[in-house]
């Protein structure tokens, strides 16, 4: 008899697989315990970390804590005090409910919670470490719950092994952060990380909140919406369509104040600025629905920020409504003045006029099913019109495929451009372009790649070679930024110091600019330097970059000649020369090509056709 191959999971393997689904990250175990708090009635949550939570996630609140029955369950996988029927899951208003972030967590840290009702006495404190329960004793602890995560993933080191630096790490927790602050605009956040008070957000009105979070400049960019209907009520705030920005942020759903993902309804938002904003821009908006939680569906996602509506077409309808109303209030798109009365008679002293009616002429011949065939047929220099422009074509069809150059050939064709760099015949090509010739060759240069690749090993190579010099502003510039940028830049501060930025530290979440490389006199500084920082911001996402390279990718971004400036004659020499005299002008730092050449013998073998 075969022996059985099926058989249930231990309590602690379990719990470590839902632990893979619960949570990813140090961010994952934050947003769990923020939720809970707000579930739990807090006014007050402080949040404390050490190494971006990896050695140490803590958070204290003032809720209404548990007795010591519940302090021990809530560990348990699949215990709830929010659902006790299926039929709850649609009439959810709360965060959590699922029953497995506690479990979970236990399950892959070190853990202590500690929490007292209002009319005990005394307190509860368990220790958990990996699943197993350590103690359960009574103590002194204040009215509320404080829940201390040690060490995550101490007893899965692989799992720890996918965590990013710090600086990442904690940029997603104050995603998380921000996504439960926003909508709980009357709890008081505060966030400590290794020591420093990061946010400090007191309680106030959504505009004050969303101030609080990204800076007080959000204020005048935004437009207020406000649409109730029978079913759902729509408010917030989207940005202007001037306000519009190069990348995807502060874009945030609500739906029953549960940050959530949905691209159907991001496309409604998209569609109400549709003709209002420029090509690869994105405007930001903060859009709170509340509605029946009998017409959603929460539980789709383990993180549950994906949601369904059981109709999402009425929902799309009245939010592309909602935010062209509040667009058209702000005077953005045009409006018409239905109290005005129009007269359509342009002309009064010809009203008598009599306009003949226009005639059209047409072929009585014409056969739609013969009359192409026959007439080419018949018409001989239609036949060879059509020949001559096939025979246009005989060069590309015949190269398939775009053959790739070895990097020997590569360097030879280099060094044939670089023996007449010095003394280059140009023209500019739709302000875009740079054309020139080679050894009878023709050469055409993209000149923004082309000078963000000069811009960029320039300060590249400030770090071994000549440094980066510094100008002194007249008047020093002032920059708040979100919590996330200020804890990006603030890491940054030292190699903005070695590229020529003189930067410093004023209050929370504000850095001031005192100076800033000499060549960039000509810029808008504090506009540069927020460009920058998007595109560092932009850089992580695609590659791991060193925080020095990555930095000046993001400087030759922002201060290379752009595309429509119109360039002098010795400009684009020097330019060309400069470009010359780079490690490698074939390419940009992110791998883009910065040049093509036309061989003379294409061009000969093309006219002898």
């Amino acid at each position: 008899m075969s022996s059985n191959t099926i058989a249930l999971l231990p309590d602690h393997v379990a719990n470590q697989i839902a632990a893979g689904e619960v949570v990813q990250r140090p961010a994952s175990v934050v947003k769990e315990l923020l939720e809970n708090a707000i579930d739990a009635g807090a006014t007050h949550i402080k949040l404390i970390l050490k190494d971006a939570g990896k050695a140490l996630v803590q958070v204290i609140d003032n809720g209404k804590g548990m007795n010591p029955f519940d302090a021990r369950m809530c560990f348990e996988r699949h215990a709830t005090s929010k659902i006790n029927s299926a039929d709850d899951l649609f009439t959810l208003t709360t965060k959590g409910f699922r029953g497995e972030a506690l479990g979970s967590i236990a399950a892959i840290a070190q853990v202590e919670l500690k929490t007292k009702q209002e009319e005990d006495l005394v307190g509860q404190q368990i220790i958990i470490e990996g699943g197993k329960l350590i103690a359960q004793n009574e103590c002194q602890t204040a009215s509320g719950t404080s829940f201390t995560v040690k060490n995550l993933f101490f007893n899965v080191p692989a799992r720890r092994n996918f965590l990013k630096s710090d600086q990442v790490e904690q940029k997603h927790i104050l995603d998380e952060i921000e996504r439960v602050a926003i909508p709980h605009n009357d709890v008081h956040f505060v966030l400590i990380s290794n020591g420093n008070e990061i946010l400090n957000l007191p309680p106030g009105s959504l505009m004050q909140r969303i101030k609080s979070l990204l800076g007080t400049y959000m204020q005048k960019e935004l437009v207020q919406i406000n649409e109730d209907t029978s079913f759902v009520r729509i408010s917030g705030y989207v940005s202007l369509p001037d306000a519009a920005i190069k990348t995807k942020k502060d874009q945030y759903f609500f739906v029953n104040n549960r940050f959530v993902r949905n691209p159907f309804l991001n496309h409604a938002i998209y569609e109400a600025y549709k003709e209002l904003i420029g090509f690869q821009s994105h405007p930001r908006y903060f859009i709170f629905l509340d509605l029946d939680p009998k017409h959603i569906d929460i539980n789709i996602h383990p993180t549950k920020t994906e949601v369904k509506f059981t109709d999402d077409k009425t929902v799309y309808m009245l939010l592309l409504s909602a935010i062209k109303r509040a667009l058209g209030k702000a005077n953005v798109s045009g409006s018409i003045d239905f109290e005005t009365e129009v007269n359509f008679q342009s002309d009064p002293a010809q009203a008598n006029k009599v306009y003949p009616q226009p005639l059209i002429s047409y072929n009585t011949n014409y056969n739609p099913f013969h009359s192409t065939a026959a007439n080419q047929a018949n018409n001989p220099l239609q036949k060879a019109n059509k020949q001559n422009w096939e025979s246009m074509f005989e060069g590309f069809k015949s190269d398939t495929e775009v053959e790739t150059e070895s990097p020997q050939q590569e360097q030879q064709r280099l060094d044939a451009i670089r023996k007449e760099a010095i003394d280059f015949q140009v023209f500019q090509l739709h302000n875009k372009y740079i054309v020139t010739a080679y050894n009878q060759n023709v050469l055409v240069v993209d000149q923004q790649r082309a000078h963000e690749r000069i811009v960029y090993e320039h300060y590249l190579n400030s770090k071994t070679e000549n440094k980066i010099s510094s100008q002194q502003l007249l008047f020093p510039e002032q920059i708040e930024l979100s919590a996330a940028d200020f804890s990006l830049v603030k890491g940054l501060l030292d190699e903005f110091k070695n590229l020529g930025f003189d930067l410093e530290i004023f209050g929370k979440n504000s850095i001031v600019v005192n100076g800033a490389p000499s060549d960039m006199q000509d810029f808008n500084v504090v506009q540069t330097i927020e460009g920058i920082v998007e595109t560092y911001k932009l850089n992580t996402i695609d590659a791991k970059v060193e925080k020095h390279d990555n930095l000046c990718r993001a400087i030759a971004k922002n201060i290379g000649i752009k595309y429509g400036k119109q360039l002098e004659v010795e400009e684009m020499k020097l330019l060309l020369n400069h470009l010359m005299t780079c490690e490698n002008p074939l390419y940009t730092s992110n791998g883009k090509t910065v040049m093509m050449d036309v061989e003379y013998n294409e061009i000969e073998k093309f006219f002898k056709r």
